[in-house]
């Protein structure tokens, strides 16, 4: 074997070990640590590749997974910088909400960056978590466990926000392209009513319809999925009814005075 022959073989090594490791890390993130380690490797006739997990270890490891996820979510950056920041609690102001859009209205544009990015990094970490634990399915309890923090956290009185950040977080990190298709429609809603509100039940109840267009999702993903939406809708109930007063309020990206 000459000298080229030689490094050609290196890199076609290499090429393939990468490939290897890349397709290991993807099993690992989507059947997680539970399933590697008690779980019975298959393989069904179309040759994909599955694991049979007992009960006995899904049912303590989703336990798991939702509550770290709901101390995650419990962490509410509108209450904790409006706290830290202006020595005051956004729960007292505009609707009472802890969430971005009345960060906005109280204290500007800058304040509700910063929520979003802060509600945004704790979603991204609770899934990470939760594709550790248990792949995939573990993903979707997490983002369900951060959304139920982020409405009643517990750090902060059991009185947070209304969770759409999180929820469409939670959707970015399971289901990217529908998350993309949602913000779209949220985009356009809210620009043409000036209503956030309705951008936010809209979108929600959009969610399951189009679940099952961008693959297969299994029973606890969906029960996840469904909950989430009641989860919104209920916290929206307020929204709900001045909206159909005609009292609710318009967006602007004006701070309130």
């Amino acid at each position: 074997m000459d000298l080229r022959e030689h490094r050609s073989k290196l890199s076609s090594d290499r090429k393939a070990t990468t490939t290897t490791d890349m397709e290991t890390i993807y099993t690992f993130f989507n059947i997680g640590i539970v399933a590697t380690l008690f779980g019975t490797r298959g393989e069904d006739s179309a040759g994909n590749v599955y694991y049979n997990t007992p009960w006995i270890y899904i049912i303590p490891a989703l336990i798991l997974v939702l509550f770290v996820a709901y101390l995650m979510g419990s962490f509410n950056f509108a209450t904790f910088i409006s706290k830290k920041k202006y020595n005051d609690d956004i729960r007292e102001h505009g609707s009472g909400n802890a969430g971005m859009t009345n960060m906005m209205r109280t204290y500007g544009t800058k304040a509700a960056a910063f929520t979003l990015l802060g509600d945004f990094l704790k979603t991204v970490l609770a899934v990470f978590v939760g594709y550790l634990v248990f792949g995939k399915t573990g993903g979707y309890v997490a983002g369900l466990g951060a959304v139920i923090g982020h409405t009643w956290p517990l750090y902060y009185n059991f009185k947070g926000g209304k969770g759409v950040v999180t929820a469409i977080t939670m959707i970015l990190c399971t289901k990217p392209i529908l998350a993309l298709l949602l913000i779209i429609i949220f985009v356009a809603i809210v620009a043409a009513t000036k209503y956030i509100s309705l951008g936010s039940i809209m979108c929600s109840l959009l969610y399951p319809v189009l679940l099952h267009n961008f693959g297969t999702v299994g029973i606890i993903e969906l029960i996840c999925c469904f909950l989430v939406v009641v989860l919104l809708v209920y916290n929206h109930r307020e929204n709900l009814k001045r909206l159909y007063a005609g009292k609710e309020n318009k967006f602007s990206f004006k701070k309130s005075k």
